[in-house]
């Protein structure tokens, strides 16, 4: 997008109409996103709101976007993205999301947000969505309160696609299939599936057979659904939990963790509406269990 410095109003207008009629090329939904996020200034101030009353003679600009900030030190975990409103990183297993009760400054959130405050002690992160502790893989954070609610407020739209790696207990004898349940946290924090739309929130996860050795099979899920906890209820409900998913029935951990991988993570970026595709390798641990099938693996 060619973003002149300023753009002088000849006649009173609505500031979102002004932009669609100078700017028909970019759409509405980049445009109001440029707005949501600060980036329309009116006379060198952030202008969030779409009807604001633009007067004769004032300036109009769009604000550059701004570089990748350099820091000093190596990131916490390894960084997949990064721009001025978006950070895509690949969390280890073993580390929260966010803070519970018991843990506070060792999670992904509090890791991250100090090496963003390193450049700048007033810049901060926000969380967009969860994976679980013992989850390795791709995890999204937004850099403002408004990019956060662009996607969470239209998370089915924004989200391509989540695809995840999972090492299940036993032969799972279907090659693909579908689950649909609705799912529901009890107080005891955990989540149980029923098939009745009162009982719980709508969750779909389609699932592709990988590789099967003797005691596990490697599958490929796509979620169409974000639920909590959804992959490992899904699976134990297939009667082939997440190995070492004991809260869900796994009876073994071979890999001394959970061995679920949030391998590609798809969505169309907040602001330019662009698709961003990014995906990790599925892990090595993973991947050695099934070394005599590994020809189906992409690594």
């Amino acid at each position: 997008m060619n973003e002149p410095n300023h753009i002088e109003v000849a006649e009173t207008d609505e500031l979102l109409s002004f932009l669609l009629r100078r700017f028909p090329q970019e759409g509405r939904k980049r445009l109001k996103n440029l707005l949501r996020v600060g980036r329309i200034l009116v006379n060198g101030q952030s202008q969030h709101q779409f009807d604001f009353p633009l007067a004769v003679g004032q300036n109009v600009a769009i604000a550059p976007q701004k570089a990748t900030i350099a820091r000093p030190g190596a990131p916490p975990m390894p960084i997949i993205h990064e721009d001025e409103f978006l950070i895509v990183v690949n969390k280890p297993s073993g580390l929260l999301t966010v803070a519970t009760d018991k843990e506070k400054r060792r999670t992904a959130y509090a890791m991250l947000s100090e090496y963003v405050k390193a450049a700048h002690p007033d810049h901060k992160i926000f969380v967009v969505h969860r994976i679980d502790r013992e989850t390795s893989g791709l995890l999204l954070f937004a850099k403002s309160e408004e990019v956060k609610r662009a996607i969470q407020d239209s998370w089915l739209s924004v989200i391509e696609e989540r695809l995840y790696m999972a090492v299940l207990e036993g032969k799972l004898a279907q090659a693909s299939g579908t689950i649909k349940s609705y799912l529901k946290e009890s107080a005891a924090m955990r989540v149980y599936s029923s098939d009745n739309p009162h009982h719980g929130k709508e969750a779909i996860s389609h699932f592709r057979r990988l590789a099967v050795s003797r005691a596990y099979t490697l599958v490929e899920l796509r979620l169409e659904t974000g639920r909590k906890h959804q992959i490992r209820v899904h699976m134990a409900e297939l009667g082939h939990p997440v190995a070492g998913d004991k809260k869900y029935g796994a009876t073994t951990n071979p890999l001394k963790r959970m061995a679920l991988h949030a391998r590609v993570l798809a969505f169309h970026h907040p602001v330019d509406g662009h698709l961003h595709h990014y995906e990790t390798p599925v892990p090595p641990t993973f991947a050695a269990m099934f070394s005599a099938a590994s020809g189906n693996i992409k690594r």
